[in-house]
């Protein structure tokens, strides 16, 4: 029996109005739906953007910051830097060298200079804003192409004689205005590397090939070469008392006669060889042939052809 007075339940009077709705209210409600999610979008597309431009600002803020504080030309090897610890060190000690001399002292800021340089990836190196193998005279202009990992083929390995704009930056870097007068260079795969402290003095210099101070105690010239990918060669002080000995051409930094340094990366080793009395070493080279060590007293000598000065096996005892 239906009881007339009976309440209606919320689902027959949800029904019954629906059923009894006006034809339009329905695409009123589909309407207001399509109008609320088209202003959901803008929304959130509102928010996007001012992320956006919040992201931008603080990233010209960082690379502004970046550039008063160690130089525009840092500020381009952000992206490498982030990747780099050792960059960051070696970025921190050069820039910082007024405080760090007052606080450690001269000749600790150097060995730590050369053993930071020792360290350092090419792509290290050139963040500093030193002259590369492109141009000597000016810091890298191609960080956006140097900066990024070199391409090598599977089984290969990085060229020894690089220049910009490259991936992995080039293969030598000089500083032609501090007073260290650094000469980087790196040998093919970047597996050795001879870093350069001249300082103004052959007596002052300071020299490290993979890491290890070489020379010690001896008037070095200002740079050398890599012979073979191998031995890192470079004038020194020749004997005083030589018949031929006197002052040295225009430019040179040592006398006359000198003596030469051969360093073997490979092998640990390093052989000082002195000439004498009838060898007239005023540019002596080495040349690597055949399993030996040709040394000859001038590049046009060694050019030439011709009998070398002295020859010795490369994987033989040291010389004195």
């Amino acid at each position: 029996m239906k009881w007339p007075w009976r309440a209606k339940t919320k689902a027959g009077a949800k029904s019954e109005a629906a059923a009894g709705a006006p034809v339009g209210t329905q695409a009123e409600t589909t309407a207001g739906n399509e109008f609320d999610a088209q202003a959901s979008e803008e929304r959130v597309q509102g928010r996007l953007d001012a992320a956006a431009e919040a992201a931008a600002a603080a990233e010209r803020e960082a690379t502004d910051r970046v550039a008063r504080r160690w130089g525009r030309d840092a500020a381009e090897w952000r992206g490498w830097l982030a990747r780099s610890p050792v960059g960051v060190d070696l970025l921190h000690w050069w820039f910082d060298e007024a405080d760090l001399l007052a606080l450690v002292g001269e000749d600790r800021y150097v060995d730590r200079l050369g053993e930071l340089l020792s360290q350092a990836a090419p792509r290290d190196i050139a963040a500093m804003g030193l002259g590369c193998t492109r141009r000597e005279d000016r810091a890298c202009r191609f960080a956006e192409i140097c900066s990024q990992d070199p391409d090598v083929p599977p089984g290969g390995r990085i060229e020894s004689y690089r220049h910009g704009g490259i991936p992995g930056a080039c293969s030598s870097f000089l500083d032609c205005w501090s007073r260290h007068e650094i000469d980087v260079t790196f040998t093919a795969g970047d597996t050795h590397r001879s870093v350069l402290l001249f300082r103004d003095h052959p007596f002052e210099a300071r020299l490290w090939v993979d890491g290890v101070r070489v020379g010690e105690g001896e008037g070095l010239d200002k740079g050398g070469f890599w012979e073979d990918e191998r031995f890192f060669t470079i004038r020194i002080e020749g004997p005083q008392d030589h018949p031929h000995q006197g002052m040295g051409d225009i430019g040179n930094q040592l006398y006359n006669i000198v003596s030469l340094l051969i360093h073997d990366a490979e092998r640990g080793t390093t052989r000082i060889l002195v000439p004498q009395d009838t060898e007239n070493w005023t540019d002596p080279v080495l040349d690597v042939r055949d399993g030996t060590g040709r040394v000859y007293p001038t590049r046009e000598a060694a050019a030439a052809g011709g009998t070398p000065d002295r020859t010795f096996p490369l994987d033989g005892p040291e010389l004195d």
